[in-house]
This record gives structure tokens, sequence and C-alpha cells, in this order.
């Protein structure tokens, strides 16, 4: 049992069941990331929780486990591979904690799937990449042609 200190669930509006998020790119950061033992106990995984922070789905959370301590050496390089993307589009190459990767905005993409168990669809995080990725159109992900650099003080926006 557990004291629920006089909660009084008509001050509260209460919970709705939340349905996966569609399939697509949103800006997050970490919000809270913890190494967890794995099920069958033989090693450990990063549980990180992803906060979507702008857009119609603002505030909603997602969750990734990178297997990062597991006997199985193609898990533990997936799991890396992750971890890699994930420094790379915050900025942080080389943590020390966990923490060091929190609230810093990165673009996540988020593709659904079926549970085996329950038939239901969940959310699957399968991206990390910097956050300036959602600005860039397919247009503006192609090179553009080399210029000249100019030795102008004009900020790029402002020249003609």
């Amino acid at each position: 049992m557990a004291n629920l200190n006089g909660f009084d669930a008509n001050t509260v509006d209460p919970a709705t069941d939340f349905e996966p998020l569609p399939a697509g790119k949103y800006l997050s950061v970490i919000t809270d990331s913890e190494m967890k033992p794995t099920k069958a106990g033989t090693g450990h995984y990063l549980q990180l929780t992803f906060q979507v922070i702008d857009g119609q789905f603002k505030n909603r959370l997602l969750w990734s486990r990178l297997n990062l301590d597991n006997p199985n050496h193609q898990a533990v390089q997936i799991a890396q591979g992750e971890l890699s993307a994930i420094c790379r589009a915050v900025g942080v190459l080389q943590p020390k904690d966990s923490i060091e990767l929190h609230d810093l905005p990165l673009q996540v993409t988020v593709k659904c799937k079926k549970r085996e168990d329950t038939d239901e669809l969940t959310n699957v995080v399968k991206g990390y990449k910097k956050r300036d990725a959602l600005a860039a159109t397919p247009a503006a992900s192609s090179p553009a042609p080399a210029k000249a650099a100019s030795p102008s003080s004009t900020p790029p926006w402002k020249r003609t």
C-alpha cells in the first residue's frame, strides 16, 4: 500500500489513452536516462526518455533502449552506433555520463511497429539527427555549388 496524501481525483483531469505517435520526425530532448539490467540478467541497457518539444505532439514521451552491456556482440554494436548518432546529434562526442545528453534538442525518427504479444501498435525510435535536419528540405540536402568566400561582414541572409 502507498499513502496518497489525500489525493482528490476531482481536482485533476484524467489521463487519456495515448495512441502511438504517427511515424515521422520529431524535435525532442532527452529528459531521463537510466542504466537498467536486462530481463535475462546477463547485461544492462541504457533507457532513454525523449520528450517531443514542438508541434502537435508537444510533451509526448518516447523511449529507446540501448543494449550497451550484452553478451550478444551485435546488439552492443547496434547500441553503440545509436549512441554515437545521439552524441553527434546533440554535439556531445565524449560524454562521461548520460546526463550530459539531457535537454539538448535533436530530431528523432519514429516508426510504428506491431507488438508481438498484444498486436497493438507501438512507437520505436529508429534514427537520430541534429535539430537542423528538420528544417532541411530534399532540395536543401543536396550539395550547393561552391562559391568563393566573401570577406564581407554582411550576414549571408542579407547579401544579394
